[in-house]
């Protein structure tokens, strides 16, 4: 009797998730979702057929206009990456720039997170739980407490691997940006760590144990081992690290300035839509080539980076 009390409540409990399983695959939610995903994309196809429209039919109708008298030009994207003066756009160095900026920046977190993570996960030390919650008590510390401490932390005169990182007034060129990518480091650790960590604990302990006993190192193990296996984790990272990277605004203004030798785009579009925010065509077009590369970043990899969200959420 207890038996089969025990089988009828087992399969009761498992008819409730299998029930909101079928619900949230039904038609009416497939609709549901479908809306939300037109709502949802909507502004940016708007984005898109206004940058590509002359500049009087942008200045008096609306995008939708479009369809009704379509007419197409790339002259604002000419203006706007390769204009002549300042004012027009100029904005393919400072398209370069964020390139510069967001590679390095999303490169060397993403090394040395995954380096801790190893090491907090399955190499035994004194201390490393308590280290584990130290890294993970820093990620409440708002970005922008730590600007004032990393700024008089550079204004010592640090010199990192020959180079002069502070004062950063006193910086030209590409030493610049050598500030900005220590930033984005230091602010990036604790979540990657975090992230990375998570994943790399979840291993199968006798898998690391049998590879130890066939005489593989600490490096043999993380290079040929596990980061095949965590390859969805980093992938997660190094998305979420891009598009944080390449949105910035606050780090970039701080410690890269304002010019076009050194300043991102966001910066560039800051400066648009202050002073020219009047010439849409402008913004728009601008706007547009912003969003482009991490869209095709996150296109790219987002088998990677669901793989990576899901990893863990099931057993079995």
């Amino acid at each position: 009797m207890t038996t089969l009390t025990q089988t009828v409540a087992r399969a009761g409990a498992e008819t409730a998730p299998r029930r909101v399983r079928r619900r949230l695959s039904g038609r009416i939610a497939s609709a549901v979702a479908i809306a939300i995903a037109v709502l949802w994309t909507t502004p940016t196809f708007g984005l898109l057929l206004s940058s590509l429209r002359p500049e009087d039919q942008i200045k008096t109708t609306g995008w939708w206009t479009f369809f009704a008298d379509p007419q197409i030009t790339l002259e604002n994207y000419q203006e706007v990456l390769f204009g002549a003066s300042s004012s027009s756009g100029q904005m393919m160095s400072f398209l370069i720039n964020s390139i510069v900026i967001t590679v390095p920046s999303v490169l060397f977190p993403l090394a040395l997170a995954t380096f801790a993570a190893y090491a907090l996960a399955w190499v035994p030390f004194r201390g490393r739980e308590w280290i584990y919650i130290g890294v993970f008590a820093l990620q409440i510390v708002p970005l922008q407490m730590s600007l004032v401490p990393l700024l008089s932390f550079f204004s010592q005169g640090v010199d990192l691997f020959g180079v002069q990182l502070l004062p950063a007034w006193d910086l030209e060129g590409p030493e610049r940006f050598v500030q900005v990518w220590f930033a984005h480091t230091c602010f990036a650790l604790p979540l990657g760590v975090f992230l990375i960590h998570n994943f790399m604990s979840e291993l199968p302990g006798e898998l690391m144990e049998a590879a130890r006993v066939d005489g593989a190192s600490h490096g043999m193990v993380l290079r040929k081992l596990v980061l095949p296996l965590v390859g969805p984790a980093l992938a997660t990272f190094a998305i979420f690290q891009f598009l944080w990277v390449w949105n910035d605004l606050l780090v970039a203004l701080i410690f890269a300035g304002g010019t076009a030798e050194n300043a991102p785009m966001t910066v560039r579009l800051a400066q648009m839509a202050g002073t020219r925010g009047n010439e849409w065509q402008r913004l728009t077009s601008g706007a547009f080539v912003s969003i482009v590369i991490p869209l095709i970043v996150f296109l790219s990899m987002q088998r990677y980076f669901v793989r990576g969200l899901l990893a863990g959420s099931v057993k079995g």
